[in-house]
């Protein structure tokens, strides 16, 4: 797989071909990610959950963020690698610029992090400063205790219209990458359209710029128990794990997957 850039993302979205990403914590999966066309490596913050065994992201440090960074760093083949700010990592300006060099230097090729608006200021220096940003906006698992539970957002039509407009005013701040989780398929088709930058979604419909699904979940590897009605298992009718990380990245540039069944209404 030739190296992916920001550029090779954006010329996708102008393409109208769907961008496939992952969660990703280590060299192995990358590497099998990889071979398998996965075009983005996410390092979530998820890994909190699914590899440290929290009942959820917010016990993450940069510390282990960094370190699954350079795990993932040193197994890709070519991949965009986007690495997590993780909570309260970047709750002043001076903050977001010190951890997100931490996270270039580890290997990654893009920030993300959580909000909406109020990033604008933060996304701005970065941008400046030569460091891509995609904003996880919706579901924002950091604000978990505030959102009183994992539950869709941008239902009701004034926060429809709030994150809509929320969302064009990041990308001009200079945001490169949207990423929407468990937002109305509708609303995400809106905000998909609205922006120039590719809008990945997970739990947000088949109309986004591309799809996302946390590793473990999407091979049938929850130990909660709990399977979020996003998920797809990819192992089902498989027989190796290369089976089904291509299977995933078949059913997303079909877009076959996602769903009806895996997006949520307004």
């Amino acid at each position: 797989m030739p190296d992916i850039t920001l550029t090779t993302l954006q010329g996708l979205k102008q393409k109208g071909e769907k961008i496939t990403m992952l969660t990703c914590y280590d060299a192995t999966f990358a590497h099998a990610s990889c071979a398998a066309g996965v075009e983005v490596l996410l390092i979530g913050d998820s890994l909190g959950m699914v590899t440290q065994g929290h009942d959820s992201t917010l016990p993450v440090t940069v510390a282990d963020m960094c370190y699954h960074t350079a795990s993932v760093k040193r197994g890709n083949q070519g991949a965009f690698i986007i690495a997590d700010l993780p909570f309260m990592a970047y709750a002043t300006v001076e903050q977001t610029l010190h951890n997100s060099g931490l996270l270039m230097q580890a290997g990654a090729h893009m920030v993300k992090i959580e909000g909406a608006a109020w990033l604008a200021d933060s996304i701005r220096q970065l941008a400046e400063r030569g460091v891509p940003v995609c904003v996880h906006m919706g579901l924002t698992p950091q604000s978990v205790n505030l959102l009183g539970g994992y539950k869709v957002q941008g239902r009701g039509e004034a926060q429809a219209r709030q994150m809509r407009a929320d969302a064009i005013a990041l990308e001009q701040a200079g945001a490169a990458m949207i990423l929407l989780e468990c937002v109305p398929s509708e609303l995400a088709a809106e905000i998909t359209q609205a922006v120039k930058v590719p809008v990945i979604g997970i739990g947000a419909g088949s109309a986004t710029d591309g799809q996302v699904l946390v590793l473990h979940d999407m091979l049938g590897l929850s130990i909660s128990g709990r399977v979020p009605k996003f998920v797809k298992n990819f192992m089902s009718g498989q027989d190796s794990l290369h089976g089904a990380l291509s299977a995933y990245v078949s059913e997303v540039k079909a877009a076959t997957f996602p769903g009806i069944e895996h997006g949520f209404s307004a």
